[in-house]
């Protein structure tokens, strides 16, 4: 088989960009045909061409029609369409006689920002709405009522289309959570497979198994990056948080636990001294490399998201790194993190009850040493290159029979 992989990177790299690369090597290894397709963010605009291009791309449909004519690709599979490339790549696809597969890396489908997320929490405003047009009223993309109204017209445009459901064959979603949002919101329920993310670290990882607790990600709100130091703040003797990312939420979150965050925040990529109020450490925006040796290190990885998550790969990350994570019960993390088993729980916004379960890790080590234990054995279960690798082939060759049959 010859493969297509198609991906319109956004402005600022984050998680789809590194599973997008995965794939591509994942096939790469097995000496398959494979080719790529890049779009680009760079050249966003509020233009009504720019505008128009987000609904239909002329450009980016004669792209990908020659790209097919030119490689005979078997599948194409599209990563992310938004905003460059545009649904009209589906057509030039299907149009050349290849079969179509969409991963659903985020609820741009069913939402106008992809998160289901608004002033600090969930927002499902616009899910089963043909016309998604709360998010054009609370502005919803970019803070704007311009750029919202854009995304929202492109989505109604392709719903009245019935775009997504004659165009794309099969799509992946990456948890069951995520799936049953997608037929809420209107896709075929036999036309969405389950397939999570992978991370490929096939020997077993070597643990220090030190007394701090971690957090990997965007200091943004809705990744909840604020409820650290209010819970922390709850604890008697607090144990040593490290906080590893960068983000607009920085300097609040900074400022919540030391008194000049100028003084403790890292620009080397180095543990820094601990806050004088609380044993809080910042990294900074650290290598991926040297995120895997902090986990390596930590008594539990912290994800404590207000928003559903899709995918956090940072859970898989943890488990292969047979580390524990103490989670949100929400969304995408509730179905990953088994409570008592890979694991902790914890209501979404809730820095008390975050508090309790920081307390019970503390307390009771051993039992953590067994939960990452079964993080990993949860790992080479499920998240594996060699298991990802038969799932994505099953679903290519469900979406190629389906082309055949012409459903």
């Amino acid at each position: 088989m010859r493969f297509l992989l198609v991906h319109n990177h956004y402005q600022q790299r984050g998680g789809e960009e590194a599973v997008f690369e995965a794939e591509q090597s994942l096939l790469e290894r097995q000496t398959l045909s494979v080719q790529s397709m890049a779009f680009d963010n760079d050249d966003i605009g509020s233009t009504l061409p720019a505008a128009i291009s987000t609904v239909w791309s002329r450009s980016s449909r004669s792209a990908i029609v020659d790209s097919v004519n030119q490689f005979a690709p078997d599948i194409v599979h599209v990563h992310n369409f938004f905003p460059t490339a545009s649904p009209s790549i589906y057509s030039a696809a299907r149009s050349q006689g290849a079969a179509v597969v969409q991963t659903l890396h985020n609820y741009r489908l069913l939402c106008p920002n992809a998160l289901f997320f608004r002033n600090g929490h969930v927002c499902e405003d616009c899910l089963g709405k043909f016309v998604p047009w709360p998010g054009v009223a609370h502005a919803c993309y970019r803070d704007s009522r311009a750029a919202s109204g854009v995304t929202a017209a492109m989505l109604t445009v392709h719903r009245a289309r019935r775009t997504w459901l004659k165009e794309v064959d099969v799509f992946i979603a990456l948890t069951e959570f995520s799936r049953q949002k997608f037929i809420e919101g209107g896709l075929p329920a036999d036309r969405i497979m389950v397939k999570p993310n992978f991370i490929d670290r096939p020997d077993p990882p070597i643990r220090r198994d030190e007394d701090y607790f971690l957090f990997v990600g965007r200091l943004v709100d809705y990744k909840g990056a604020s409820l650290l130091p209010a819970a922390w703040q709850l604890l008697d003797n607090p144990p040593p948080l490290r906080i590893a990312g960068d983000g607009p939420a920085r300097e609040a979150v900074t400022e919540s636990v030391v008194r000049s965050p100028e003084s403790v925040f890292s620009s080397s990529h180095l543990p820094v001294s601990p806050s004088p109020r609380l044993p809080v450490s910042f990294l900074g925006s650290i290598p991926a490399e040297q995120v895997q040796q902090q986990m390596s290190g930590a008594l539990a990885l912290v994800v404590p998201s207000l928003l559903y998550e899709n995918f956090p790969m940072t859970i898989v990350e943890a488990f292969a790194t047979g580390l524990p994570v103490i989670a949100s019960r929400l969304g995408a993390m509730a179905e990953i993190v088994d409570d008592g088993r890979t694991g902790l729980l914890f209501e979404p916004g809730n820095a008390a009850d975050l508090a309790a379960k920081v307390r019970w890790a503390t307390d009771h080590p051993a039992e953590m040493r067994q939960m990452g234990a079964n993080a990993r054995a949860e790992y080479e279960a499920k998240y594996t290159a060699e298991i990802n690798y038969r799932q994505l082939m099953a679903i290519y060759e469900m979406a190629i029979e389906r082309r055949r049959r012409g459903e």
